[in-house]
């Protein structure tokens, strides 16, 4: 069975006090501060202390015209004290305890809400995703699978949603089964599966990127299927239509390096339009839970290789941090370059010829000041207001 191990990252993976994981939560918590501005700061200032006193300053040399908003102390204090009672706790991702699979996307969440068995979070993890208006059949299937893939040492991951979701759950409920939800970790979505919620949080785990009190909308679910598929070698859809939130989630596993799956269809049944299509276009065909473990034995080493050796990325220098007079001859030549087509960062810092951190330091302030949007392949282009 594979084994992630772990990559370079802007942080020494350890345990942290109960003020770092504050300032953590502060941080992830602050206006328009999202994933990657999350880490370029933790890689530009060496702590999340740091990074929330500069981060109001870099707003402003962005052009917004007050400072951003900083998450309050009493309010992240608050949030913890919340999951303590929940049961919940709030891991950081310097922590052993963070899923490790999960660092190797592009855009994980620098910290997550857990409750239930969070060592099911370091084990071998299946995605399954599908329908929620799901036929009897694909349920049973689902439910079959989800069984069959926990008895070969496999924690099933899935997002708590009606349908296939809830099948998988529920095969995989004895054996370990993770639920990634959409609002924060008290939020029960939807209402009828709160028995189910409460089994999972007993003998599996739950895990939500929200705050607390967040409620599930629409913008969230994708959001939350990044996790799904992140936390998992790969990604299996039974039953889909073509605008089915799981090809989403599909998508992203393949942009995160994982292994897709598809369940074929009838042909004249909608539900299974989107999954039949995943196989047209590649995805491996699943009948038993034998055709997943065949092709995890078969990429075992080509997926070591790929975690051993991550794509380089650019890391701000602590030695040569970039001098004021070098962001000031930047900033409008990084504007000329920037409109409302995704650029690659890589074409910037060529073209510019000035150092990465240079140019990534102008990048983020402008997304401080929430004029800049990031979009997948490393671009990023303008945010008119």
């Amino acid at each position: 069975m594979m084994v992630a191990t772990a990559q370079k990252l802007p942080y020494e993976v350890s345990e942290i006090s109960y003020q770092e994981r504050l300032d953590w939560l502060r941080l992830i918590r602050s206006e328009n501060v999202g994933t990657k501005t999350f880490f370029s700061l933790l890689s530009l200032y060496g702590s999340a202390k740091e990074a929330l006193r500069a981060a109001p300053e870099l707003s402003l040399r962005g052009g917004k015209n007050r400072a951003i908003t900083i998450c309050s102390i009493a309010n992240a204090e608050r949030e913890m004290e919340q999951c303590e009672k929940l049961g919940a706790q709030i891991i950081a991702a310097c922590e052993p305890s963070y899923p490790a699979y999960l660092t190797h996307i592009d855009d994980y969440p620098p910290v997550i809400t857990v409750q239930g068995n969070s060592r099911l979070l370091q084990k071998p993890s299946i995605a399954m995703v599908g329908a929620r208006n799901a036929s009897a059949n694909g349920c049973r299937l689902a439910h079959k699978l989800a069984e069959e893939l926990g008895k070969k040492k496999l924690i099933v991951t899935s997002g708590l949603a009606r349908g296939i979701d809830t099948a998988c759950h529920k095969g995989a409920l004895e054996t370990g089964t993770i639920a990634v939800i959409a609002g924060g970790i008290d939020s029960i979505y939807p209402p009828e599966n709160k028995a189910l919620y409460e089994a999972i949080a007993e003998k599996g785990v739950i895990i939500a990127e929200l705050p607390i009190g967040a409620t599930p909308k629409g913008s969230n679910f994708p959001q939350r299927n990044r996790i799904i598929s992140g936390l998992s070698y790969g990604v299996i859809v039974v039953e889909a239509t073509f605008k089915s939130g799981s090809l989403i989630t599909a998508r992203m596993a393949l942009e995160q390096n994982r292994e897709v799956f598809a369940v074929p269809g009838f042909p004249m049944d909608p539900r299974c339009n989107g999954s039949n299509h995943l196989l047209k276009q590649g995805a491996t065909l699943v009948e038993t839970a034998q055709d997943v473990m065949d092709v995890l034995d078969t990429i075992r080493e080509r997926q070591l290789e790929m975690f051993e050796n991550p794509s380089p990325r650019y890391l701000f220098s602590k030695n040569q941090p970039p001098s004021d007079d070098e962001l000031d001859n930047l900033r409008d030549e990084i504007l000329q370059q920037l409109g409302s087509s995704p650029v690659s960062i890589d074409h910037i810092i060529t073209t510019t010829g000035m150092r990465p951190a240079a140019v990534l330091t102008v990048l983020l302030e402008l997304e401080l000041a929430g004029k800049l949007e990031r979009h997948v392949g490393n671009k990023v282009s303008f945010v008119y207001q």
